[in-house]
Formats: C-alpha cells, structure tokens, sequence
C-alpha cells in the first residue's frame, strides 16, 4: 500500500466508517477488515491518527484499529505478520511526538505503545526507555504529561509479564532506571506541594496529574522490580518515606475543596500511596518486616484517634484497616506451634506485632470499632425508611459496598477478635453487661449503641462460645427485647434476631427452637420491612442448621410459609425477591412433602413471577431452585404444575434461547425431578426431551472437559429418567436420534463419559429387554469388539459385559444374530468367537466390582448350558468359576439352619419405612423397585438356576460324561459348589 495514494482513500473509509447511517458504515468496515492484511495499512493509521487536525473521530478509529492490528499481526508467528521493517518505521513514529492534545486519543496511544512494548522491548526496541526517560525531563507541560502517561502503561504492562525470562529483564530495568523514578517523583510531589498554597487550581491539578503518574510508575518498579527489595536502600527509603508524604497530602486536603476535580485527584494520589504498601506487604510480606511498626501506627493513628478527624475520607479509612487485617493475617508473620521452628524473620514480625498490640491499644480498637465505625449513620437510617429494601441488599453485602466502610470495619473486628480473643473477650464481655435490660426508646443515641454491641457479638459468635450463656440471655435479654413493639425500637428487633441468626448454628438448644420459631411468626408481621426481611435470612439460617427438627417446626409451618409468601409480594426488588425465593426453596426442601397443604397459594403466583421477571435471569434462576424443591416436596401431584412447569424448563434447557446461558444448569435439575416425581408420562414432557440432542451434540474438542461436568452428568439422568418412565414410547420417539448422538460421542469422549452411555444402554436393556436391543442395535457392536479386544479400563470393560449380560441372558435370539454379524466382521466362525466373548468375559470377571452385575454375568454365561456344542463344553470349568465366585458375593448363610440364601432376591413388593430424616421414595425410586421385582438378578435364585442347568447339562451328557465335564473344574472350586447347592 503506497502511503501517499492510500492515505486519502483510507482517510475516507475512516471517515464513512464514523457514520451512522448502517448503509454507508457497513462496507466501510468491510473495506478497513480487507486492508488489516496489507502491507503499509498500518503506517498510513499512524499518519492519520498522529494529525491533529483531522476529525477526532477519525483518528479516535484509527487508534482502534492500529491497536487491533498489533493485538493480531505484530508477531513474527502471526498469520499475515507485518514485516520487521515496517514495525521498525512505526516503532519509530509512535514515539516521535508526546504531543497528542486530546486526552482519551494520548490514552489510547499509550495502551498501544505499552502493546509493542510488551513484544519487542527492550530486543528489537532498546531506545523506547531511553526516549520516555528523556521525554518525560522536558519543561513543555504536553509533552511532558504524555511522555509521563506512557512511561506508566509501559511499566505496567512490562511488570505483568510472568515468565522467568521476562521477569529478569524487568529486574534489570527497575534497577536501572528507580533512581530516577523516585527522582521524577519527588520533584512533582514537591513542585505540587509548593502550589497548593499558591490558589492557582489549573496549576496545582496539573502537577498533581504528574504526581499521581510519576507514583503509578514508582508503584510498578517497587512492586514488581526486585526480588529481594529490602536489600535495596532506594526502595526501602522510598516506601519509609510514604508515611510522611501521605501526612502531607492529608493536610492538602483541608485547603483543596470538597467537591472538585483537584479534591477527586489529590484522593486518588492517597489511595495510591496505601495500595503502593498494600501491595507491597502482599508480594513481599518479609521485605515488609522493616515496615510493619511504621504501618500499623499510623494506620491506627488515623483510624481510631483524633489525628485522623478532618482530613481522612472513607476509602483511606478503608485501606488502612486493609492495612491493619493484612499484618494481623499475614501468616509469614504467625510462628510455628514450635517457637523455635520458625525462621527469625518471622520471628522478628511476631515481636513487633506483639509489642504494638498492647492491651490498651487493643482495648482502643475494638472500643472505637463498635462505639464509632458499627454505628448505624443518619445515612443508612434515611436510607432505612426511604428504601428499605435498598438497605437491606447494601447491608447483606451488595455489589456496591465492595469498597465501603461497614463491612470493611466488620471484617477487621473479626479478624483481631480472632487473633486476640482472650485480650478482648472480657472488653466485648463487659460491653454487653452494661446493657442489660431495657433501653429507653426515646434514647437513640443508646439504642443505637446496643445495636452496635449486638452486631459485635454476633460477629464474635465462634470466640465467645465458652464465655457466654446464650441460652439464658435469649430467654431473659433477646426474647423481650423482640418483644418491644415501638417503631424507634426497631433497629434493635432487626440487630437481635440477626444476632439469633448468627449464634443458632453456634450454641442454642434445641429445645429453645420453639421459642424462637413463635418470635419469628410475630416478627414476620412487624410493621418494618427492614426487619421482616432480617427475620426471613433467620428463619433460613434456622432451618438450614444440622439440628433442625421438622416436628418442632411444623405447629408453625402454615404461619410462617403464608407470612414469607406476602412478603414475597410486596417487595419489589429483584435482589429481595431472589432472597425470600430462598428462604421459601429452603423451607420447602427441610419440610418436603409436609409442605403440599400450604403451597397453593406460591403455585398460583410463580407463573406470575416468571412472566415479571423476563429481563431478570437471575431471578429465574430463583424461581427454578423453588420449582425443584416445589416438586420435590409435591411429588407425584407435581402432575398439576405441568401447565406452567414444562414450558419453563423447555425454555430453560433450549440452547437456542439466550437465556439458557444463565438458567441451564437449574433448568436441567428441574426437568430431572419433574421426571422423578412424575407418575406417568405425558405427551408434552415427552415433547420437551427434542432440547436434548443439541445438548449431546458437541464438538469433539469440548468432549472431554464438557462430559465431566455436571450438566452433562445431569443430561444422562435425564435419559434414564425417560426410559424409567416410558420405556416403550421414549424409545420408539427417540432412541434412533440418540443412538446416532450416542455413536458419534463413543469413539471421542472420556472413559468417564463412556460410561455415561452405555449406563443408558444398561437401564434401556433392563426395562425393556424385547425392544432396547433393536433400537440400540448400532451400539451394541461397539460394545462387543470392546469386550473382544479386552477394553484395558476395568469400570468399561465391567459395563461392556453388563450390556452383553442382559443381551445374553433376556434376548437369546438377538445374541445369537449380534454374534452371527460380528462373526463375520472378524472373520471367524461362529462358535470360534463365542468361545473367544467367553474366555475373554472369565478372564476380565474381576473387573466387575458390583455383586448386581457379577451375579448378571453368572446367569448370562449359565443361561448357554445345557449345551452339547464342544466350544461352550469347552469353556464350561469358567463358566463354573463365575457362578461360584457370584455365590459368594450374593448368597447368605443363615446361622440357625447353616444354609444358603440367594439375598439379592425381591419375592414381593413392601413399601419401605421412611424415617423422619429420610427423604420419602420418589416415583422413580417406586419404578425402580417394581422393576427390580421383574429383574432376574433379583427374581431369580443363582444356587438353584445353577442346579437346574447342571441337571440339565448331566441328563445331556449322561452320568459318565458329566462327570469328565465337571473334572475340568478345579476340586476346590467344585468344594465351595458342594457346599452352596446342599439341600437339592
């Protein structure tokens, strides 16, 4: 591409491209997608988008697409690679000029430059440090800034790289140029310093923007340049230095304005100098050592003394208790049960921790921690009664609150009441005491006190296990206080059963849970909704527990399952109404089927849910959670949901709907219950089985990795619950389809995956042993060379030979023509391989583990006698080994009588007795069990299956030759035999 004709015609293209009407930006994006390969295309961007006096827009694209071809095309191994000498020009161009006057261009120039930096420097690009270094000492303010911007995002993206030989070269560049780094640094800081006073905010915005830059490098080279910083004067001097710095720009702070672009820079510049040690106590917490005193005084200083009043805002707050809860965490600084295994850095650490956390200061901490930092703010109560339900999500940890200060201060009082329990034990302990009884309602000063207390308890749940006597302060301080019905006393009726929340699964008796659940039912008719919501994340905490116990809980189960259900209705968030879903989905699944009288009412609204909750995926994905319990809870009544419950999961499970991305994996588990639960099929949930095929159909590279995952297990569930339902008509609808999907995946998938399939097969052919084998006859050779070849995997060659069993044993017709067709795929005769199927079948008999299929195999084998063919005759001291090592894994001696008892026999069918912590049989499990009372592995007797088919073989054989046969049997084996047929 020749620059001086191209450049017009790609300026014009660029130009279209900016537009937008779709008929004139369509092609034009075509025509830059054709050029991306062409050499000079990217030399005439770098034109474009380095003249300043064409249209932002134009050069904003040719930014873009510069910086998509270096992603693409700058590697030497890359399809349609630039070549070395046109990188070479624009290596050279991009770092002609730092003078790009608009911001988000420079920006994008910078990012594009680092791009390079990361592929070619310093080999092919020793003078870009040179020149940023260079560039960033000029006196022009643009050029200067520019420079600076990009020093940053190449040393950022340099810093990243990981391996081995990279890192050493970032080392050597560290060292190379920190010097000058801390040098270019302190001359900003400084220069800004000086300005502050001077009232000339253009001034003093400019010198902090190369402040804050000039830091981002420092951050990088400190962090990531040295192996071992504390061994480096410079690094060390730099980050000691932080501290008086950071007091500095503080103090900035009461002379720069609360609200403008300075006040918002000069706070980012802070919030930089704590991530510089943050990061740095992260990456080399003994480096750190040096600097664990100097941290932790003045983070503390600020934090929990006046010295901070005035200057400190809410995100420093926040960095120096990350500050405090990393030293007190940091394991490099715990020592060994064994003091003296530990390594004197450690050591060293411990010490300094120790002799700063004193009592008094401890005490300090926790003190200010629960009386200033846990205090509910005028905010949050504003907040409170305008939204609450906002309240609440930014209260149980919404997305926005990552950052904030509550859960920060919550997080660190745990984290030191853990590490200093005893010191501060007796201090939480006499905090409590003080408040005991009632409190004044007209007092909110006090209320919100206790409410603090409270809340500090409750986090210290697990320490103060042997200090405090729950059980009596429920009784005689929580309950009344729950009790208390005016509406300023409300704070305290959220915090308390919030407190209860945290202790039920700590210390509280069972036998108090009737107590609890009568003041869960009043509080879920409070006049607050902050507190009916609390009081529902409690109901949940208490069912959830292990010492749930459904008899106490059922007297109130109407109650409160009618109570969550309108509070259901009335919240109107979506993150509120996911949150009670759950509660409703828990409460469902501890009670199961002592829910059905009371769920009419949540049926008739959930289609309504669903309808409302269209743009809200993971909503649906709360509404699925309910429906699986819901039918599981329902059972075989679930029948009565199939209106709204099928077309839900079909959209849920269509991989042609977007929506599948999010509802997938829960949409799978309710059609697989939805199957277990139902009492027979219906042309409509046969219907919905069309979804799966695009689920099976995957490519063969995903395999592997995708048949391991749970959604795919729950796919094979799935199959079986179909031919456990309605094996005829799922088998007649389907089993082509699934066949082919099955022989595509056999020869790809993972051996785990394999069994998978061929689980599917076994099920098939023991639910319906006349017609699976036809519909899965494509498989079946498959399996028989498997078994021919001795598939070298125990658990698929044992389940190869389950399939041959029941083929073998149900459908004698059908193995005699799989054997006839495979007879002539090996070329062999038709006895010749028999005979092969079974020596290979005695040979691998160990590989089943199951007594269900060892005694299968037995039977199978057992089945081919009597037989005068030389071949079977001739296997037959095998089949005899089979049998008897079957018995021993299926029969029984009863003690009295010394006989034998076949104990996989089902002679009639009994409903078992379910325990109150058992989970009643679903449908399926009833099929499951009437199935097994047609199976032979459990209809059949082996001992006497045995017996019949050696009489029959010794009436063939005559005595004489019977006896020969059974010669061929080793004498110990026809020993055990004896002694398992006596009696006949």
């Amino acid at each position: 591409m020749d620059l001086n004709s191209a450049s017009s015609v790609v300026l014009q293209v660029l130009t279209q491209a900016t537009s937008q009407d779709t008929a004139v930006l369509k092609p034009a994006e075509e025509q830059l997608k054709q050029w991306e390969t062409q050499p000079g295309f990217y030399s005439v961007l770098l034109n474009i988008f380095t003249n300043h006096t064409l249209d932002i827009n134009v050069r904003w694209l040719a930014v873009l697409y510069f910086k998509h071809g270096i992603d693409r095309y700058w590697r030497r191994v890359a399809p349609h690679a630039l070549s070395e000498e046109e990188k070479s020009t624009l290596r050279a161009g991009l770092i002609t000029n730092f003078n790009e006057p608009i911001n988000q261009i420079a920006t994008q120039i910078a990012v594009l430059i680092a791009k390079v930096a990361r592929l070619d420097c310093p080999r092919q690009w020793p003078e870009l440090i040179p020149t940023l270094v260079e560039s960033v000492k000029v006196q022009d303010d643009l050029r200067q800034h520019r420079a600076l911007l990009t020093f940053y995002h190449v040393t950022k993206t340099l810093a990243s790289k990981r391996l081995a030989a990279d890192r050493k070269l970032f080392y050597d560049l560290a060292s190379g140029i920190y010097n000058f780094a801390c040098s270019l640094w302190n001359h900003h800081t400084d220069t800004f310093l000086q300005q502050v006073s001077s009232g000339n905010e253009s001034a003093v915005l400019s010198s902090l923007e190369r402040t804050l830059l000039s830091l981002k490098v420092l951050r990088k080279l400190t962090v990531n340049g040295f192996v071992e910083p504390h061994k480096n004067m410079e690094v060390m001097g730099f980050l000691h230095g932080i501290f008086e710095r950071l007091k500095q720009f503080l103090e900035c702070s009461r002379s720069i304005g609360t609200d403008n672009v300075c006040r918002d820079r000069l706070e980012k510049t802070i919030i930089l100098f704590t991530k510089v040690l943050l990061d740095f106590l992260d990456q080399h917490p003994i480096s750190f050592t040096s600097l664990i005193q100097r941290s932790l005084e003045f983070s503390v200083s600020y934090v929990f003394t006046e010295v901070g009043e005035g200057v400190t805002f809410e995100r420093f707050i926040v960095q120096c208790m990350n500050l405090i809860k990393m030293i007190v965490k940091n394991y490099a600084y715990k020592p060994s049960k064994n003091f003296e295994d530990s390594s004197p850095e450690t050591i060293e650490a411990h010490k300094i921790k120790m002799a700063f956390f004193t009592y008094p200061t401890l005490t300090e901490i926790c003190r200010r921690l629960v009386s200033h930092y846990f205090l509910l703010t005028e905010e949050e109560l504003t907040m409170w009664e305008e939204d609450p339900e906002g309240f609440t999500v930014e209260e149980t940890g919404g997305d926005s609150w990552k950052y904030s200060l509550r859960p920060c201060t919550e997080v660190l009082f745990i984290d030191i009441f853990h590490e200093y329990n005893q010191t501060l034990t007796p201090v939480l302990l006499e905090m409590m005491q003080t408040l005991d009884g009632p409190t004044n309602v007209e007092d909110m000063n006090a209320l919100l006190i206790k409410d603090a207390v409270y809340n500090a308890v409750g986090l210290a749940a697990f320490e103060l296990f042997d200090s405090v006597d729950f059980d009596l302060w429920f009784k005689k301080q929580l309950l009344p206080e729950l009790q208390v019905s005016h509406n300023r006393y409300k704070p305290l009726r959220r915090r308390v059963i919030w407190l209860i929340g945290q202790w039920i699964s700590v210390k509280f008796k069972s036998d108090m849970r009737p107590m609890l659940y009568e003041a869960i039912c009043n509080l879920l008719q409070d006049q607050d909704l902050v507190v009916r919501i609390e009081t529902a994340t409690t109901l949940k905490l208490t069912v959830d527990d292990f010492e749930f116990r459904t008899d106490q809980f059922l007297p109130y189960l109407e109650t409160m399952f009618t109570l969550l259900f309108q509070l259901l209705q009335q919240v109107t968030e979506c993150d509120t109404k996911m949150h009670v879903l759950h509660v409703l989905s828990c409460v469902i699944e501890r009670v199961n089927v002592q829910i059905r009288p009371y769920v009419g009412c949540l049926v008739q609204y959930l289609p309504l849910l669903w309808k409302q909750s269209e743009e809200h995926n993971m909503l649906r994905c709360a509404i699925l959670t309910t429906l699986i319990h819901l039918v599981q809870g329902l059972g075989a009544e679930s029948k009565n949901l199939y209106p709204f419950l099928l077309p839900v999961i079909q959209l849920s499970t269509d991989v042609s709907q977007p929506p599948h991305v999010y509802l997938l994996e829960d949409g799978l588990e309710l059609w697989l219950v939805t199957l277990e639960s139902s009492p027979c099929v219906t042309p409509e949930l046969l219907r919905i089985f069309q979804n799966m095929s695009p689920l099976l159909e995957l490519p063969s590279s995903c395999l592997a990795n995708e048949l391991s995952s749970e959604n795919l297990r729950t796919c094979f569930k799935i199959i079986n619950g179909y031919i456990f339902l309605s094996s005829t008509e799922f088998l007649q609808t389907y089993a082509v389809g699934l066949c082919q999907s099955f022989c595509e995946l056999l020869p790809e998938i993972t051996t785990e995956g394999q069994v998978q399939v061929l689980k599917v097969v076994e099920n098939a052919l023991k639910v319906n042993p006349v017609l699976s084998p036809q519909m899965f006859q494509p498989i079946l050779p498959y399996v028989f060379r498997g078994v021919i070849e001795g598939e070298r995997y125990p658990v698929v060659m044992s389940i190869y030979l389950a399939v041959m069993g029941r083929v073998l044993l149900q459908n004698t017709s059908f193995f005699s023509s799989l054997l006839n067709e495979m007879a002539r795929e090996f070329n062999q005769e038709m006895d010749q391989l028999l005979g092969n199927v079974i020596e290979m079948w005695v040979d691998r008999v160990d590989n089943i583990t199951q007594p269900e299929r060892k005694k299968l195999s037995a039977l199978a084998l057992l089945s081919l006698l009597p037989s005068d063919n030389s071949v079977i005759q001739d296997k037959f001291c095998g089949i005899i080994n089979i049998s008897v090592e079957a018995l021993h894994d299926v029969m029984t001696e009863d003690p009295e009588t010394r006989t034998y008892k076949d104990c996989m026999l089902m002679s009639h069918h009994e409903e078992p007795k379910v325990t109150e912590d058992e989970e009643p049989p679903t449908e399926q499990d009833k099929r499951k069990k009437m199935l097994a009372l047609k199976d032979p592995v459990h209809t059949v007797s082996l001992q006497q299956f045995i017996y019949e088919k050696l009489k029959a073989q010794q009436e063939i054989l005559g005595e004489q030759g019977f006896q020969s046969l059974m010669e061929t049997v080793d004498t110990e084996i026809v020993t055990q035999l004896q002694e398992f047929l006596q009696g006949f």
